[in-house]
């Protein structure tokens, strides 16, 4: 791991990593060096995912199927009632079934004439009869059949007619109308994206640093592991309490910082208040061994020990989003277990702090998979960001792999890039120690939830936070469902503001003022008041038009004293070190 300044601020040449302080593991068989080397080749055929996990999951449902004769016997008949309505639907009766919400492979016109609305109906019954296969036998393991369950809809849809350009009629449309320019534009497109992926020269209209990330501030801290940006003040007096953002390290800070019109940072720098943000250092090989602590605290700890040390004895604002959230409750529940009060209250976006409803991420997070996953990432030191991405894309296929490539490939069309495309494409990585221990303490085990999580050998409770709390959950996240965030309430009785936006886990949360077709539900647990279950919460409040910025702005307020003259840009031992935003953030 890294090692931890205990008092000292001055800044940490950003390349002199120390060496970790715990002992080197014991030095790998041969035979174990060739299994690994051998998993990291399997690897690259199954997108990370353990070809064991996948052979237990349909192992167990395959048993069961053989154990259940006759329920598996009873499947032909319901494939025969499939066939049956299909035909009634083929002989001019109604459509006998309609794409699930959200399904969008068949909203073209076309797909609802002959033959074609014929096809469509036949993928439609043959995936809810392969539903019902998977689901038929009693007894296999729950996640086995959510596993087995998600790899039969990756092949359905993979096999969808949709993908296929001579049987989708818009393809076949467009290739008519253009006479098969289309298909060129794809061509084009397609080698343009490998030659992305491969390293190669990317054209775009945003730069980190002009049009993105472009908040003026100055970089007041560095270690081995984070910049600390401070944001310039714009407003004559500022709230005394300045505002720190740990964001997740998965992703680049500026998804808060990105053109000025939706930047949240530079609305809440116009809102009066002093801000302050992490930018974490992109890891290479040499950072193997940093480990979940040591972003902890060499990024939280050091970056509110830095705060102090400018804005005085002023409390702090903590906000954190995604993993960084879960990041920043942990600091809280260790600085609170401490008696450290310089958190004046907590914000968390799309964070999750129990993970046994944590979506269908889950599904890749079983003792066999991790030990697979740990076994690829200790050939190169870190997950990639390329790695990590393909599993966040098989989670919604057909709107992030499938669409994509008929619009951009078959199609010859080519979106407009813009800011959250060009951030979502500015990838990181992940190191391979600081990974697994927060896939198996937190995704596997659910330590912090279930206080089995240690900072400093000693075990934390989330109750033990005695801060009022403002969250927000977003109604079509995938990576944090807004159920699984919800589990806060029952973790901390405590003063709990909960947020319910629209959209999805970054679109929620770059919600501006103004942005058309924003709507939230807002609701205020009192301390030691009743907490109500999400479905009854969601029932009983009443959604609102408009940005959930401006609710938090108020919420700021209501929890801050008064305005001050803005604190000075550093301080001595943390004097500016370059311009927003930083160097962090550029690094490859």
């Amino acid at each position: 791991m890294l090692d931890k300044p205990k008092a000292s601020l001055a800044p940490i040449t950003p390349r002199d990593i120390p060496p970790p302080e715990a002992p080197s593991p014991p030095k790998l068989s041969t035979e174990a060096n060739l299994d690994r080397m051998l998993h990291a080749s399997q690897s690259r055929f199954t997108a990370g995912r353990s070809p064991s996990t996948l052979g237990l999951a349909f192992s167990d449902w395959a048993v069961h199927a053989m154990n259940a004769p006759f329920q598996t016997a009873a499947l032909a008949r319901t494939a025969l009632a499939q066939c049956q309505r299909l035909a009634h639907t083929a002989m001019g009766g109604g459509k006998a079934i309609a794409p699930l919400p959200g399904d969008r492979r068949f909203a073209h016109p076309a797909w609802q004439q002959r033959p074609y609305d014929l096809l469509t109906q036949a993928v439609l019954l043959g995936e809810e009869w392969w539903d019902s296969v998977v689901r038929s036998p009693g007894g296999v393991d729950p996640h086995n059949q959510r596993i087995v369950a998600f790899t039969v809809r990756q092949w359905l849809d993979l096999m969808s007619p949709s993908n296929v350009p001579w049987l989708n009629p818009e393809v076949i449309e467009a290739t008519r109308n253009t006479g098969g320019a289309n298909l060129a534009a794809g061509m084009r497109n397609l080698l343009r994206d490998q030659a992305a992926a491969h390293g190669g020269a990317v054209t775009s209209s945003f730069t980190v640093g002009g049009n993105l990330a472009a908040t003026p501030g100055k970089v007041v801290f560095r270690n081995a592991l984070i910049e600390l940006i401070q944001y310039a003040p714009t407003t004559a007096t500022v709230g005394v309490e300045p505002v720190l953002i740990v964001p997740a390290w998965i992703m680049k800070y500026y998804i808060l910082d990105l053109s000025p019109g939706n930047s949240l940072i530079r609305w809440l720098v116009a809102q009066g208040r002093t801000v302050f943000a992490i930018s974490w250092r992109n890891p290479g090989e040499e950072m193997r061994d940093t480990s979940l602590d040591d972003y902890r605290a060499l990024g939280v700890t050091a970056a509110i020990d830095a705060v102090q040390a400018i804005c005085g004895d002023a409390k702090i604002h903590a906000t954190g989003y995604c993993l960084g959230g879960t990041l920043l409750t942990i600091a809280a529940a260790a600085m609170a277990r401490d008696n450290d009060d310089r958190l004046a209250s907590l914000s968390l976006f799309a964070a999750q702090t129990d993970f046994t409803e944590a979506g269908e991420l889950q599904l890749f997070i079983t003792e066999d998979q991790l030990d697979f996953l740990n076994e690829m990432m200790q050939t190169q030191g870190y997950l990639s960001s390329a790695q990590m991405g393909g599993a966040f894309q098989m989670l919604r296929s057909n709107d992030l792999i499938w669409s994509h490539a008929i619009r951009d490939y078959l199609l010859g069309e080519h979106e407009v890039p813009f800011d959250l495309m060009a951030w979502n494409a500015d990838g990181t990585r992940l190191p391979a120690r600081m990974h697994i221990e927060y896939l198996r303490g937190l995704f596997l085990h659910n330590d912090l939830a279930e206080g089995r999580f240690h900072v400093a050998g000693r075990p934390l409770a989330m109750d033990d936070i005695r801060l009022p709390m403002f969250v927000v959950s977003t109604e079509r996240d995938h990576i944090a469902p807004w159920h699984s965030v919800f589990k806060l309430h029952l973790l901390n009785d405590g003063e709990l503001t909960f947020v319910l936006t629209s959209g999805g886990h970054n679109a929620g949360i770059v919600s501006e003022p103004g942005h058309p077709h924003r709507h939230f539900r807002i609701r205020v647990r009192g301390a030691g008041t009743r907490t109500l279950g999400p479905d009854e919460w969601e029932r009983d409040t009443v959604p609102q038009d408009g940005s959930w910025w401006l609710e938090w702005s108020k919420w700021l307020d209501r929890h801050s004293g008064p305005r001050v003259d803005p604190p000075p840009m550093g301080a001595p031992g943390l004097l500016p070190l370059c311009d927003a935003p930083g160097t962090y953030v550029r690094e490859g």
